[in-house]
């Protein structure tokens, strides 16, 4: 069986320098402390579920994403996602002008 609490301070961690944020950095989005991110990173503390929610939003993941085994690339896909909705918005909105 694999520790969740292993699993939970790899993908943190990862998705953590993934964004370029220090543990500093990560504890003031989350309003924790340093120490308490560099707890749960080493597996020495499980946080609350309201922790867990603000920890996953300030990396921009789904919660999920914290207890993946394989660390989900869902961050990368929303963020490509997200720049072709907007080109996509962009080409319809020069379409419609253009029929005006």
């Amino acid at each position: 069986m694999t520790d969740l609490r292993k699993v939970l301070a790899f993908n943190m961690k990862y998705y953590r320098k993934k964004l370029d944020f220090s543990q500093a950095k990560l504890a003031e989005l989350v309003n924790i402390s340093e120490n308490h991110v560099a707890l749960i990173e080493t597996g020495k503390r499980f946080p609350s579920l309201k922790t867990l929610v603000l920890i996953a939003q300030a990396l921009e993941i789904d919660i999920l994403e914290l207890f993946s085994i394989k660390p989900i690339k869902l961050s990368d896909n929303r963020k490509k996602k997200d720049m072709i909705l907007k080109e996509i918005d962009q080409i319809l909105s020069i379409k419609l002008l253009e029929e005006e």
